[in-house]
């Protein structure tokens, strides 16, 4: 079989499966991507030992740009989804996960790579930072739904699912900072000399430009679509669902140009988009249509994870790696959000160990990776890849297969209390009405 005739061989299945799966398996345990990625490791134990074509770092460019643009099509439908205006006050859940607990993880899991798998700082700060940021892709199951109108439109009444919602939309760009963090100790030697210039501009400026210049961009482009007219109806009626796609991709170079974060400014725009006309029912047809092309190149890169994960990661993973995954999945991050979020009155006790347990890895790492790769060896590439890889498929198993019950149990307690405010007992009211 030549490398052609395999790669047609992944799109097909993964067309096939993209088509049939998402409904199917809807709210059950054995979710989509579990069953892609077990695909994806069937066609990596029927490869040829010699062959290369599945080795993400071998490959770092090609994978990178197939996680890059899968990355940007989901940050766009998760902003698109989130019906709750921008606000630093509405917004608190999110702030403390990104300031206090996204800090805290890169430092946690830099240390444990550090001390378990023996890696210089530079290289541990990477690791620290390519599984930071929670993933808006894979993490569908525990985000809230899609945009709404009128009443419906008021995702108040779930803030454990907004708050997942809206960190996954956020920190995949908030990581970039940490991986240039890492990229600048590894090549500009001690942080004498660049510390301030990266607080000052990485952290800061290229955030800040970023996020208005998507903001900019999705309200210009909303507001003529859903307020000018022609011929008599609004330009909105002559828009596809594609618009939305044109929308992101618009965002994505423009930010980049500019000088900004470019998954920042693909997000503000899905939210500038929504300010300029929040109720219109068109967000949730374009939501639907970036859904479904989200799908579709998730689940090729699930393929490629699974296929790498047997045919090259297996026979290099160690006890390390497998400490290093355990320690990020059930140590760093759920004790990191926990204590972002003490003294959050947003959050039900179990809500916030809910939150706290849910952040999913996923897309977002591989991109990160890869995208060191530039700067990195392709042997901290290769000593980085199993403990990622492997990090990445066990939260796919574990998160996806917990994820309904969990959620179903979760509804249920909201459902049932009500010694909480006013606020609360409309949580409550609303949680199960949806349950």
């Amino acid at each position: 079989m030549t490398n052609t005739d395999l790669i047609y061989a992944v799109v097909g299945a993964a067309l096939l499966l993209g088509s049939l799966l998402p409904r199917l398996l809807r709210e059950r345990i054995l979710s989509a991507p579990i069953i892609v990625v077990g695909v994806g490791m069937l066609i990596g134990w029927f490869m040829p030992s010699e062959s290369q074509l599945v080795d993400v770092i071998e490959h770092a460019e090609l994978a990178e740009r197939m996680a890059e643009i899968t990355v940007i099509v989901a940050l766009f439908g998760v902003g698109l989804a989130l019906d709750r205006p921008l606000s630093f006050r509405r917004w608190t859940t999110t702030w403390r996960l990104l300031i206090i607990g996204m800090p805290l993880t890169i430092a946690g899991v830099a240390f444990l790579g550090w001390w378990a798998l023996g890696l210089t700082p530079a290289v541990a700060v990477l690791l620290g930072a390519v599984l930071a940021p929670t993933d808006p892709v894979l993490a569908s199951d525990v985000q809230v739904e899609g945009p709404r109108t009128g009443e419906a439109a008021d995702d108040e009444h779930d803030e454990a699912r907004f708050a997942l919602t809206s960190e996954a939309g956020l920190n995949d760009a908030f990581a970039f900072p940490f991986v240039y963090l890492a990229i600048y100790l590894a090549t500009k030697g001690g942080p004498g000399d660049w510390l301030w210039g990266w607080l000052a501009w990485d952290l800061v400026g290229k955030t800040a430009i970023g996020a208005v210049a998507g903001w900019v961009i999705g309200r210009v482009i909303a507001t003529v679509l859903y307020r000018h007219h022609f011929g008599g109806y609004r330009l909105i009626g002559y828009a596809e669902p594609a618009a939305a796609v044109a929308t992101l991709l618009f965002a994505y170079g423009v930010g980049e140009l500019v000088g900004g974060w470019g998954f920042l400014a693909v997000f503000f725009a899905a939210l500038g988009a929504r300010s300029a006309e929040r109720g219109d029912e068109r967000h949730a047809h374009f939501h639907e249509f970036v859904e479904y092309t989200e799908h579709l190149l998730t689940l090729l890169m699930l393929l490629v994870i699974g296929a790498s994960f047997v045919s090259d990661v297996i026979g290099r993973l160690e006890w390390s790696d497998v400490l290093v995954a355990a320690g990020v999945l059930l140590v760093i991050r759920p004790i990191a959000a926990w204590i972002s979020l003490l003294g959050d009155t947003r959050l039900r006790p179990a809500e916030r160990w809910f939150v706290s347990a849910y952040g999913v890895r996923g897309i977002g790492s591989v991109f990160y990776l890869c995208y060191a790769m530039e700067y990195f060896s392709k042997d901290d590439g290769w000593a980085l890849w199993p403990a990622v890889s492997l990090v990445i498929v066990a939260s796919i198993v574990l998160h996806g297969a917990s994820a309904s019950p969990v959620m179903s149990a979760l509804d249920r307690y909201r459902s049932g209390d009500t010694t909480r405010s006013p606020r609360a007992g409309e949580v409550g009211r609303a949680g199960e009405a949806s349950g």
